[in-house]
């Protein structure tokens, strides 16, 4: 049995970890939950998966939990609970599903002692990424991609030669303002912008796809994570999220990895990894990329990302070719800006306008993680002064 522990349990991958574990009793074992405030779901999954350590994120909340537990559940809360979790729980697998960087150094101490990662934090990859890589190299800790993009890039290189790579292409879906023109871009509400076309996410991610920002900080991710740069990483829109990334070989040769958009599959692969979970051998094939039972038929298409509609894409490249902490500025303005967004501080259309002004601002050459922490607080630091500077001006 595979012990498992959560880095944010109660959040859209934490959820669906769980069904995955459910689903697989016999597979996995639930040793450890992090969780932010979300306090009755926490309690309701200790209830259920009786790990060993419950940790959440206000102290003030740890009554509450222990005295809905078994007296044998250690509850702890703040970043030691995030250590505990993560380092004294005994898991040999954590899921690293929180958002930001309130993980970070939880998940550090993970790697530094050996223990394997499921990483879905794309915030640690983007920020930190290469000192996160050479930590896991150092201590031989596995590295496994959450993301579903990433996931079908690692599956696909399976077995590979690195230096026969090509090209990295991740796909995306568009998000819900793929159609709409550059006019029409100016009047986008926060409703329209959670509406996305296939995937189930929570807040931060869904509006992330709909600026492509998502897309910007995969590309950060998949450079990070498999050693490619960013001239040899690309991104195609496919609107049914059937095919997840492309990795194309210097014989010219293409691989891709096609599922149906469930996150639970890429889970399920990076809890069993390196093995395969057991499921129906009565498969239909049109069914297993998304067909449906009915479908006498399926396409599969592919457009060219609109850069003018979208700049939040070409900012993470450029934060990409900076390097340093450039990318740990980019996703922090990111943050700042989105959260914005969603409270009405500023519109859809002001996003890029923000982390491009703030990212500016606030990175550097040096790569620490005293560093990645300073970048990360001067860019949300610019990122509030720019919407503030924004919100005096449309006000004028």
């Amino acid at each position: 049995m595979k012990k498992i522990a959560i880095l944010g349990s109660t959040g859209s991958i934490g959820r669906q970890t769980l069904d995955v574990v459910r689903a697989h009793p016999h597979r996995f074992q639930v040793v450890a939950l992090a969780a932010g405030g979300r306090i009755p779901e926490v309690i309701e999954q200790a209830t259920s998966f009786r790990p060993n350590i419950v940790s959440v994120r206000e102290p003030s909340a740890t009554p509450e939990v222990r005295a809905a537990l078994d007296r044998s559940v250690r509850v702890v809360s703040g970043s030691e609970g995030l250590h505990a979790v993560a380092v004294e729980s005994g898991a040999d697998l954590v899921v690293a599903a929180t958002d930001g960087a309130v993980a970070f150094d939880a998940v550090f101490a993970a790697v530094e002692r050996g223990i394997s990662i499921a990483v879905a934090n794309k915030e640690l990859i983007v920020a930190a990424g290469e000192l996160f890589i050479a930590a896991a190299r150092k201590s031989n800790a596995a590295i496994l991609p959450v993301d579903s993009e990433h996931s079908a890039i690692f599956q696909c290189l399976v077995g590979e030669p690195k230096e026969r790579i090509a090209k990295l292409i991740l796909t995306a879906s568009g998000g819900p303002f793929w159609t709409r023109d550059r006019e029409a871009m100016h009047h986008i509400t926060v409703a329209d912008a959670l509406q996305h076309p296939t995937w189930q996410m929570g807040m931060k991610n869904t509006i992330d796809s709909a600026t492509l920002m998502n897309k910007g900080l995969e590309v950060i991710e998949a450079s990070r994570l498999f050693g490619i740069p960013g001239d040899r990483i690309e991104v195609l829109v496919h609107r049914t999220s059937i095919v997840h990334a492309f990795v194309v070989f210097t014989d010219g040769n293409v691989k891709a990895q096609l599922a149906p958009p469930d996150m639970r599959l890429p889970i399920g692969y990076a809890l069993a990894y390196p093995d395969r979970l057991p499921g129906s051998t009565d498969v239909d094939p049109l069914a297993a990329i998304g067909g449906g039972r009915e479908a006498a038929s399926t396409a599969l298409g592919f457009e060219r990302p609109d850069a003018d509609r979208f700049p939040c894409l070409g900012l993470a490249y450029k934060a990409l070719a900076q390097g340093g902490t450039a990318p740990a500025a980019l996703s922090a303005a990111n943050e700042i800006a989105v959260r914005s967004f969603v409270e009405g501080g500023i519109p859809f259309e002001a996003i890029p306008v923000v982390i491009e002004a703030a990212m500016d601002h606030a990175a550097g050459h040096e790569l620490t993680l005293d560093a990645v922490r300073e970048a990360d607080r001067r860019a949300r630091e610019r990122a509030e002064v720019e919407i503030r500077a924004w919100t005096a001006a449309t006000r004028r």
